[in-house]
């Protein structure tokens, strides 16, 4: 086609969907031609004329009907929706509505017009689709997901295209000679789209940076983050704020604060942890109870609202986890530094403080801002120690909150908390990041001891707040909320469960947790753990913040928040400054304020585990590379129309049999039931199933395994 007639093209669609939205706009009354062309100021002749084969076009296509001559109308109101763009690999897609649909809308690939994986479109859904499945076309993209991509550089004497490490990443980007911005053939970079013009198949990009060789550690896991959207750096002026906030800490701030500076304080975390963000107070009262004081770093003191440093905070929304690195929310001398509750140093602290008797039941409780000198640095090892031999530093303080945290959650259980026992993947690696081995990471009392005091924590900070006004004056607040399952994911993971000999009762939300309880307890190191955790976790809901006062299904509380991790989390940060304006007498905050920040750190918090999930591929797959021929006994962990996913027992590496690479038959996809079920011999292989496989190949690019199995 040449230059003239794409131009043309684009011209008719563009006019085309101008006509078609005057009749959505105007409520699809009957228009003529005439009247169409009034209301988009078209006087004319020829151009009316135009308008005019547009309408009678369009009613041939089914799009328009003319119910009386020479009338015109939308065969179907509300033919126009938004959605999310999510693509197959087929380069069509489905367009993910805001429920105006009960099924999403199929948008072939030729109707794409330029829309990427994750945009947010307008789509016209035609009339007359096929069966029961809708289907449109895309007539506007209304906001890009992102415009950077991360992939390999391919250049030649004239031009350059960097091809994209997102599979759903349909195009590469042409990068023009001048806009290479130093990056050799071959190397990984990201570039940024800058235009798409109209009717050329590629976008138009630049380089905005090098990120390195292929392969190397640094390069792969800076890669990750730039995919998700993670800067790689601090502004300047971020840094610059950080560094003028005085280290000293003034007599008047200090006189503020209940001081705390001769209670016995400690920290526990991993021993590789470089930020304290919580610290336990713990005293024995005289009337033989005991205080305890779960106290956070105070970040909201030195992060002023709108500075840049609170803007660049709430962008990030949260620190990233990688394999190998932290990737901080907050600067170092920030998050490693002043928050930082290192022992033997005055700290600055927002607390909860609880009274407990000896059944951990609260006779009072006291939020406020507080200061401390941690007494001991503990790691979990070294308290999980002290717990189990009887010795060691503060063993009397350490053995009672460790009662104290067993009753509280035992008290959780009861009331219907639900206990989900992930294995969490650690890989050990040598001085230039590689893989050398795997081990699960062990959850200990240690563990449990600090986690049941956050959880006391943020319980009893959300109901304080909740508990301000009433009804319609109810104080705005951050809160965490989890709905309870959708019934039918849960019916088929109970009926899935049931294969294994396990029994989930769902006649109701405390029947449903007692039972997923009794399940967790009983398949704990059995081979089949990670597959029926994580499939009951897909089964449940997915936390988010929120204003709404919701309960928190997972946990079994009416109320929860996040108050204890300001130093890697945005909200808690908006916690902290809600709770000290409401302590001090303010008045509720702007609710719809309130709610566009929870919904952009929910989207920060999925994007970082998405981020974090990558790595740990990537790693997986680093580790196999020098084991491709090797054969392990796998458990079945997911099947899909095009394979079964595996995962190795003995190191938790998951990859994929495709159904083309299993010669002894036909097989399809049984979804109903996960599984996979041969057309002549009717072998199945069912999700769970424990098989044999060979690693066949690892493609370290896209992060990806391929097994075959070991047939008998």
């Amino acid at each position: 086609m040449s230059k003239k007639k794409k131009n043309k093209s684009s011209i008719n669609q563009v006019l085309t969907q101008m006509v078609l939205d005057v009749f959505e706009e105007n409520g699809n009354t009957p228009l003529n031609y005439k009247q169409v062309s009034a209301k988009l100021n078209v006087r004319d002749p020829d151009a009316r004329t135009v308008i005019h084969d547009i309408l009678e076009e369009e009613t041939f296509k089914g799009i328009l009907k003319e119910p009386s001559p020479g009338k015109f109308q939308l065969i179907e109101l509300k033919t126009f929706v938004e959605g999310r763009v999510d693509l197959t690999n087929d380069g069509s897609a489905f367009i993910i509505t805001d429920d105006e649909f009960e099924s999403d809308i199929y948008v072939a690939p030729r109707k794409l017009r330029n829309a990427l994986n994750g945009d947010r479109v307008k789509v016209y859904v035609y009339a007359k689709s096929r069966g029961k499945r809708k289907e449109g076309e895309i007539v506007d993209i209304l906001q890009r997901y992102k415009m950077e991509f991360t992939g390999i550089v391919r250049l030649s004497e004239h031009y350059a295209f960097l091809l994209a490490d997102d599979r759903k990443m349909m195009h590469d980007i042409f990068i023009p000679l001048g806009e290479l911005n130093g990056a050799r053939n071959g190397i990984k970079a990201v570039a940024e789209i800058t235009d798409w013009p109209a009717g050329a198949k590629n976008p138009v990009g630049r380089i905005k940076y090098v990120l390195g060789e292929q392969g190397e550690n640094d390069t792969e896991m800076n890669a990750i983050l730039a995919e998700y959207g993670f800067p790689l750096s601090f502004p300047t002026e971020v840094e610059r704020e950080s560094e003028e906030i005085p280290d000293a800490i003034t007599d008047e701030e200090i006189a503020s604060r209940r001081d705390f500076r001769e209670v016995l304080t400690f920290t526990i975390d991993p021993h590789d942890a470089k930020d304290f963000d919580d610290a336990l107070s713990f005293k024995k009262l005289e009337n033989g109870n005991y205080e305890v004081g779960i106290h956070i770093a105070d970040v909201s003191h030195y992060i002023v609202p709108d500075s840049e440093l609170d803007k660049e905070a709430y962008e990030r929304g949260t620190s990233v986890y990688l394999v190998d690195r932290v990737i901080p929310m907050l600067p170092e001398r920030l998050s490693n530094g002043l928050c930082s509750l290192r022992p033997n140093e005055d700290k600055l602290c927002f607390a909860a403080v609880f009274e407990l008797d000896e059944n951990a039941n609260i006779k009072e409780q006291w939020f406020g801002k507080t200061v401390i000198h941690s007494n001991r640095r503990f790691t979990y090892e070294e308290v999980q120690d002290v717990i189990e031999t009887q010795t060691g530093d503060f063993v009397e303080e350490i053995i009672k909150l460790n009662e104290l945290a067993y009753k509280l959650r035992e008290r959780k259980f009861k009331a219907g908390a639900i206990s989900f026992e992930t294995t969490e993947v650690k890989f050990k690696l040598d001085e230039n990041g590689k893989p050398t081995g795997v081990y699960v990471k062990e959850r200990k009392d240690a563990h449990k001891l600090i986690e049941d005091f956050m959880l006391l924590a943020n319980r009893k900070v959300a109901e304080f707040v909740s508990k301000m006004g009433k009804g319609k004056n109810k104080y705005t607040f951050v809160y965490r909320v989890h709905d309870s399952p959708k019934p039918d994911a849960l019916n088929s993971f109970a009926q899935f469960a049931a294969r294994f000999g396990y029994k989930i009762n769902t006649k109701s939300d405390k029947e449903i947790a007692k039972s997923l309880n009794y399940l967790m307890e009983d398949v704990e190191g059995k081979k089949e753990q990670n597959v029926l955790t994580h499939l009951a976790i897909r089964s449940m809901a997915k936390a988010i913040y929120t204003t709404k006062t919701t309960s928190h299904y997972g946990l079994a509380f009416d109320h929860y928040t996040h108050f204890t991790s300001p130093i890697r989390r945005y909200p808690d940060v908006m916690v902290h400054r809600l709770l000290f304006h409401y302590l001090n007498g303010g008045q509720s905050a702007n609710a719809d304020h309130y709610e566009e920040l929870c919904k952009h750190s929910s989207a920060m918090e999925k994007k970082a585990a998405d981020a974090e999930r990558a790595s740990v591929k990537y790693k997986q797959a680093e580790y196999l590379k020098d084991q491709v021929g090797n054969n392990f006994t796998g458990i079945i962990s997911g099947v899909t129309e095009w394979g079964m996913y595996v995962e190795i027992i003995e190191n938790k590496c998951e990859g994929m049999i495709r159904l083309r690479d299993i010669t002894d038959d036909f097989y399809t996809l049984d979804e109903k039931n996960y599984a996979i079920i041969g057309q002549r011999k009717k072998k199945i292989y069912q999700l769970g199933d424990e098989v044999q496989i060979r690693v066949k190949n690892v493609d370290l690019t896209k992060k990806q395994i391929d097994f075959t199995l070991v047939q008998d």
